[in-house]
């Protein structure tokens, strides 16, 4: 479910007009401050947690049915977390010009830590559960019980400075992930979900399992401008996931598609999940070098998806929509095909070195000028059009402003205790100085952080506390980063908590776990993409001079999608034809052959390859094994 449809929306008139008018606010704060700049981090940042926080108490209530002694304490919390931000505002000259560590904290400084302490954690518990705030509590409680660090100093770092509440994750969210949600939210808006999915249509629908294909490329579309799985589900399940049923897909199969199409949209350059703006922050890189190095990946990620789709319909021999059904390309691109302007200006921004949330604003500001354009895209378009998608950006961000709020407390405590350095040397000690050791259990680490979390939490966790011990063994800093995103996203479709997999499941109506197998069968190259540009770090097309390593890129990314394409067919039965069991253990072995980096695992992966094709030309199974 996405952010809004979890909430329990207000019942009361008066409420709704509140809520509304606070979440416009907080969308049009930030696009002026986009346009013409914001004011200090940690105001900045404060002003957009004040309003996340208040929307929060408001829209996810203590006791979902309409209470007054409920209300009461939501808005007593609502009016505490508010002024833990308001103390740093008043007391602004004091907060910074004291001596950090020094200066000793007055009783006013000491209640308010507490109250914003909790108040963060309370708030994220409402919008994502509980997993992030006890992680907040397990490292806050390391720190003041089994450390040295003083409890003054321990609340300073978490309220008073911006290593911790009001710390660079915080600021991403300001930023970047407001501005991009609020371009999603105009997007949707002004009607580019439909023609993503009549784009996806006329392209494949006929083709062989026509509708999977469908589902992985308007997924692959939508999840570059929403960077949420279930939001993806959500949007897209409802369509793609009955039209694969009605052709002959299993339930099962259908949900899974649509859970691993949608969850990779997270990956998906120009504009990827929340997690890339923290990247690039951490990285201290311009964002567009993020979605750069993405780029790869992301497309092998989605070139297997989509090789799954292909040999499982072949395999079954499930046939695409009827033409006769389908939007035809040219209409759907003389009609609609106006709204893919919008990407472009960001796309085009991005690459001539303008900031990102500029890219995003204007990116926005075109969206409905642009529906209104022609007949066929502004029937719908009106001036509350722009007031709902105001109002969605602000209810959309409410989730990753909280969880980047809560992670603060965690980085925070990491920091000033020094654990991220004693866990680098466990993780060291227990690989026992092997790289590969340190990826699978930072891989580990990943989803299972992820399966408690957001992607973004999830991944700052692991930059604390995983990442430098990658480094520290050799992996590409660029590298390790993305191997710790790519996880903390897998976690979305891997058993057992798979919010995405629960999402499709329950638009399939199937079994949870019969789609969570599934969703792994079919994103299995992406469990294996992330070691592959740690060993080959020009899939990220990290090279040191493109006028001698330009072949070898090529090289790399060939054998890599050969690979990936090899490996869904052994796990799919179906390559140049069917296949009997021995080729697709031979298949298998061929991708990882391919997949692995170095010129001659390449060759005798290739020779696999051509094993298996001249087996199936001569002797071609008669029936699907």
């Amino acid at each position: 479910m996405s952010d809004e449809q979890a909430a329990a929306l207000p019942t009361g008139s008066v409420l709704r007009a509140v809520v509304s008018t606070l979440a416009i606010a907080m969308s049009v704060y930030h696009i002026y401050t986009a346009a013409f700049g914001p004011p200090d981090a940690v105001i900045f940042r404060g002003i957009h947690l004040m309003f996340a926080m208040g929307l929060v108490f408001l829209l996810y209530p203590t006791i979902k049915r309409e209470s007054i002694p409920g209300r009461l304490f939501d808005l007593l919390l609502l009016a505490l977390s508010c002024g833990a931000v308001l103390y740093i505002f008043i007391n602004y000259d004091y907060v910074t010009s004291r001596i950090l560590y020094i200066d000793e904290l007055t009783w006013a400084d000491k209640f308010w830590t507490i109250v914003a302490v909790l108040m963060v954690m309370e708030g994220t518990r409402r919008v994502i559960g509980c997993a992030l705030p006890l992680t907040a509590i397990v490292f806050i409680a390391y720190a003041a019980i089994f450390t040295q660090v003083k409890i003054p100093v321990l609340m300073e770092q978490l309220y008073l400075s911006t290593e911790g509440i009001f710390g660079s994750t915080l600021g991403v969210s300001a930023s970047y992930v407001m501005l991009f949600v609020l371009f999603g939210s105009f997007m949707e808006r002004s009607g580019t979900g439909q023609l993503f999915m009549d784009f996806s249509m006329s392209l494949t629908g006929s083709s062989a399992g026509g509708p999977g294909k469908v589902a992985v490329i308007s997924s692959s579309l939508f999840g570059t401008v929403s960077g949420s799985a279930v939001a993806n589900v959500m949007v897209d399940g409802p369509i793609t996931i009955p039209l694969m049923k009605r052709t002959g897909f299993r339930p099962s199969f259908a949900a899974a598609v649509e859970a691993v199409a949608s969850t990779g949209g997270q990956l998906m350059p120009p504009i990827m999940g929340a997690a890339a703006f923290v990247m690039a922050e951490f990285l201290a890189v311009p964002y567009a070098q993020v979605a750069l190095w993405a780029l790869i990946p992301a497309l092998l990620y989605y070139v297997s998806v989509f090789a799954a789709v292909h040999f499982e319909a072949r395999r079954y021999k499930l046939a695409g929509v009827p033409k006769s059904e389908l939007p035809r390309f040219g209409a759907v691109m003389r009609e609609r095909g106006h709204l893919f302007i919008p990407i472009l200006i960001v796309l085009i921004g991005l690459t001539a070195g303008y900031s990102a949330p500029l890219c995003a604003l204007v990116g926005a500001l075109f969206c409905i000028p642009l529906a209104l354009v022609r007949a066929s895209t502004r029937a719908d378009i009106s001036w509350r059009t722009v007031f709902e998608a105001l109002n969605d950006g602000a209810r959309n961000t409410l989730a990753v402003a909280m969880a980047c709020a809560c992670a603060g407390l965690v980085i925070g405590s990491v920091t000033i205790t020094g654990l991220g350095i004693e866990f680098t040397q466990a993780v060291i000690g227990l690989a026992k100085d092997a790289l590969f050791l340190a990826l699978l259990l930072t891989a580990v680490a990943g989803i299972i952080l992820g399966m408690g979390m957001p992607t973004t939490p999830a991944y700052i966790v692991m930059v604390s506390l995983l990442v430098p011990a990658l480094i520290k063994l050799g992996a590409v800093t660029p590298a390790a980063h993305m191997f710790a995103l790519y996880f903390a996203i897998l976690s979305a479709i891997t058993p057992p908590v798979a919010l995405a997999v629960f999402a499709a499941a329950g638009l399939a109506k199937t079994s949870m776990w019969a789609t969570g197998f599934a969703a792994m069968r079919a994103a299995a190259p992406a469990y294996i993409v992330p070691f592959m540009f740690v060993y080959e770090p020009s899939l990220l097309l990290l090279v040191k001079d493109w006028g001698e390593q330009w072949f070898q890129v090529l090289l790399s990314v060939a054998s890599a999608t050969i690979g990936v394409i090899a490996l869904a067919g052994g796990l799919f039965g179906w390559f140049a034809g069917p296949t009997r069991m021995w080729q697709r253990g031979v298949l298998v072995v061929a991708a990882l052959a391919l997949i692995k980096p170095g010129s001659i695992t390449d060759l005798i992966g290739l020779g696999l390859l051509l094993i298996v094709i001249v087996a199936q030309k001569m002797a071609p199974v008669r029936e699907p094994t």
